[in-house]
C-alpha cells in the first residue's frame, strides 16, 4: 500500500498516531459511518502527505491533523450520511478537487465508488497522483484539465452518475460546471454554506437551462462542529445538457447563468 502507510508518523505534528486513530474512530462513529482500521490508516496517511506537500504546493491553509479533521475530512464525508445519495458502484467526478477534498476521503470510505479527481493545476494533480499511488486507491484517477474543457470531451461529458464540487463558487456557476458531466438521471452535489439561500433563485434558473431539475437543499451536521452551517445542494439531471454549455473557460464565473 506504499511506504507512507508503513510510516504513518511522517510529517506528523503534536498529535500521536494513536490519538489520530482514536479521534477518527470517534468522528466516524458520530457520523454513523463504520470502517475498518485500514481506512483509518489511509486517512492518516493522506493527511501526512498533505502536510508534507503543502510546504511546496499551496493545497490548503492549515494542513495539520487538528485543522483538517472536522472541517475538511468529516465535512467531505457528509454525503455518505444521506441515504442513497451515492449509490453502490457509482461513477463519481470531483470537479475542482484541489487537495483531493472531498474525493479522497469518499474513495477511502467507499472503495466501491469509481472516482475521478479533476483539477486545472498540474502541481495539484501530481500531488493527487502521489496520494492515489501511495495509498493504493485503485478506484481513483486524477485528470489535469479545466472543467469547462473536460465537460466538452466525449470521455467525460455525461459519463458520470454523480458530479461533486466542494469548491467555493456561486450555485449557478457550480451547476454549469457540474451538470454537463452527469448522465440523464444522474445527480450533482454542491457543498455550500448558509449563503446558498441567496443563490437558489438564480440556481433554479441555471439548472433549467442546463437540463436539471430544481435544487434540493439538504442540511448537514458535523457533530464536533456545532456552529458548522453547511448544506448539500442536490440537483437531478432530467434531460441532456445543451451543447453550448459549459461556456468557455472563465465565462461561467464572470457571467453566471440565471442572474
Amino acid at each position: 500500500m506504499g511506504q507512507i502507510l508503513a510510516d504513518p508518523l511522517r510529517g506528523a505534528g503534536s498529535v500521536t498516531e494513536a490519538e489520530k486513530q482514536a479521534q477518527l474512530r470517534d468522528r466516524l462513529a458520530a457520523l454513523g459511518l463504520d470502517c475498518g482500521g485500514e481506512a483509518i490508516d489511509r486517512l492518516i496517511a493522506y493527511q501526512a502527505l498533505l502536510e508534507e506537500w503543502n510546504a511546496r504546493v499551496n493545497l490548503t491553509g492549515d494542513p495539520s491533523f487538528d485543522a483538517l479533521l472536522d472541517a475538511h475530512l468529516m465535512d467531505s464525508l457528509t454525503p455518505l450520511t444521506v441515504n442513497g445519495l451515492l449509490p453502490d458502484g457509482a461513477a463519481v467526478i470531483d470537479v475542482g478537487s484541489g487537495a483531493g477534498l472531498p474525493g479522497i476521503p469518499l474513495a477511502v470510505l467507499r472503495p466501491d465508488l469509481k472516482i475521478t479527481l479533476l483539477d486545472s493545476l498540474r502541481k495539484r494533480v501530481v500531488f493527487l497522483e502521489t496520494v492515489i499511488r501511495e495509498l493504493g486507491l485503485n478506484n481513483v484517477a486524477a485528470v489535469h484539465a479545466r472543467a469547462e474543457d473536460a465537460a466538452h470531451d466525449v470521455h467525460y461529458r455525461e459519463r458520470f452518475d454523480i458530479a461533486l464540487a466542494r469548491a467555493v463558487a456561486a450555485l449557478p456557476v457550480l451547476l454549469e460546471l457540474l451538470l454537463p458531466f452527469v448522465k440523464t438521471g444522474g445527480t450533482t452535489v454542491a457543498y455550500k454554506g448558509p449563503s446558498v439561500e441567496d443563490e437558489l433563485t438564480a440556481g433554479k434558473r441555471a439548472a433549467f437551462l442546463l437540463g436539471g431539475g430544481p435544487p434540493d437543499v439538504i442540511g448537514i451536521s458535523v457533530p464536533y462542529l456545532p456552529e458548522h452551517r453547511h448544506c448539500l445542494v442536490v440537483n437531478q439531471k432530467r434531460i441532456h445538457t445543451p451543447g453550448q454549455y459549459p461556456r468557455k473557460a472563465g465565462t461561467p464565473g464572470r457571467n453566471p447563468l440565471g442572474i
